[in-house]
């Protein structure tokens, strides 16, 4: 397809100004396949540190971080100084901190202190990250694609077993893993992939927005048709009553507003090291991941190499966007990489385009009522979304490991990381007699042990003999020759 048409500005043009019914559709067609993996994180942190579920906080919070997502995005697409990588990239809030937030959490003993700990270490770690960005050339050697691959994967993998407890209902639940919450974590499930594989368009890339919204649909029709209760006997051996996971809780919407200003520090920072080691080296690791999401859009949407001023202004606005997040109760925010994958699907990258999804998630961040209806969603329905998200996050990481032939070289470096590295993270109890401070930064989820191992074993193995583009060219080379005979 040309990339211009009677003079007219398209979608397939990284600048310029298509028509708004153009542009519009698909802005929003991005903000679709992040919008729930952007308020994601903060349902699961928040439930970590025992903020109530629907409560005036949690409102707060949802609201703000569809805030902070759109106007970060706006500084990513357009910039401001050398703060931005002036590409088509969506930002939110990250999952990759979901494992060393939790860990934080169950370090501080959880409740809103403890959150309140996550975001003094997310602040500071955003600045450590906007530095890490302005140096970021001469460390670009040290992340090359195996290096980001494993981190991604690693990612991935430590996020399973949330996706998967959120699809039984909430591991807290009482009626965890109840056939009630299985059945619908699985109609969710089954409508995203019978979307996204069997129908094209808008239907097949907003697949989990629909899906959650029959999500919805469908634990309201249960409500009216099946007992909402239940009595269990709990830990000290008394018959309790309680309500099940999956009834929604409509009151929690009828009382939020519907126009709010969104609240500066709605929660008390608490400065604890025990919360910045751990959360600023987890920064340095979603710098490797934002390079590679950078990369992924270059080159699967442009056709071509990311600059080293894309790359650091990238990882810069991760950084002071992360920061700037903090002062608003919400988690690191860096690039989504589900729409880094729909731009290589579809090629469209015009920055004005992906700026009206940004504009949108502004609007959101205004009105509490959408936030409140989110906050209620009820697990199951989140997991049947989740078990697929984060099982992509996997699949984009073996993406990226074997985007140049993997060598015996490579080969070693993944195994080792993922093996020893995300063993340990995943297996907490083997560091048990060590020092408690390396058991918080190295347990838990297994993405801080991956990336450092896979960094040192980069920079300490002998290069192979031929470089990963010789070796691809000579491949090249060959399937041409045969192709000839």
């Amino acid at each position: 397809m040309e990339k211009k048409q009677n003079n007219a500005v398209t979608p397939y043009d990284l600048d310029g100004r298509p028509p708004l019914k153009v542009a519009i559709p698909l802005g929003l067609q991005h903000v679709l396949a992040m919008f729930v993996g952007n308020l994601t994180p903060l349902l699961i942190i928040t439930g970590a540190c025992g903020i109530e579920s629907g409560s005036e906080l949690q409102v707060a919070l949802l609201q703000n971080a569809m805030l902070i997502a759109g106007i970060v995005t706006l500084v990513q697409i357009f910039t401001i100084g050398p703060v931005g990588g002036k590409l088509p990239i969506v930002m939110g809030t990250s999952s990759g901190f979901i494992g060393v937030c939790k860990s934080v959490a169950a370090v501080m003993g959880s409740g809103v202190a403890g959150y309140g700990a996550i975001l003094a270490a997310s602040f500071i770690g955003g600045l450590f990250e906007t530095v890490l960005g302005g140096f970021l050339k001469p460390l670009r050697k040290f992340f090359p694609a195996v290096v980001t691959g494993t981190v991604v994967l690693s990612i991935g993998l430590s996020l399973i077993s949330v996706g998967i407890g959120s699809f039984g209902g909430g591991s807290s639940a009482a009626d965890y893993g109840s056939l009630e919450n299985l059945f619908v974590g699985f109609v969710v499930l089954i409508v995203i992939v019978a979307l996204k594989h069997g129908t094209k368009g808008f239907t097949s890339f907003s697949s989990i927005l629909i899906g959650i919204i029959v999500g919805y649909i469908l634990v309201g029709i249960m409500g009216m048709i099946l007992p909402t209760t239940f009595t269990y006997v709990n830990d000290a051996g008394e018959t309790v009553e309680a309500t099940k996971a999956w009834v929604l809780n409509w009151s929690k919407v009828a009382d939020a507003s519907w126009f709010a200003i969104p609240k500066i520090m709605p929660v008390k920072w608490v400065f604890d090291a025990k919360a910045i080691v751990p959360i600023c080296i987890m920064f340095v690791v979603t710098a490797v991941e934002t390079v590679g999401d950078i990369s992924g859009i270059t080159e699967g949407g442009l056709g071509r190499e990311a600059t080293d001023r894309e790359l650091s202004g990238g990882v810069m606005c991760d950084g002071l966007g992360s920061s700037f997040a903090a002062l608003f109760g919400v988690l690191p925010n860096t690039s989504f990489s589900q729409n880094v994958g729909l731009v290589a699907m579809n090629k469209v990258v015009n920055r004005f385009s992906i700026a009206t999804g940004g504009i949108f998630l502004i609007a959101c961040g205004l009105f509490p009522k959408l936030a409140a209806l989110i906050s209620i969603m009820p697990q199951s329905v989140l997991g049947g979304a989740a078990v697929m998200m984060f099982s992509s996050i996997v699949v984009s990481g073996i993406q990226l490991i074997t985007k140049w032939p993997v060598t015996p070289r490579n080969v070693t470096i993944v195994s080792v990381a993922l093996g020893l590295g995300y063993g340990i993270g995943a297996n907490s109890a083997i560091l048990a007699h060590l020092p408690s401070a390396i058991s918080l930064i190295f347990g838990g989820s297994g993405i801080v042990p991956a990336a450092l191992f896979a960094i040192i074993l980069n920079i300490v193995l002998p290069p192979d003999e031929k470089s990963e583009v010789e070796i691809a060219e000579e491949i090249l080379a060959e399937k041409k020759a045969k192709q000839k005979k």
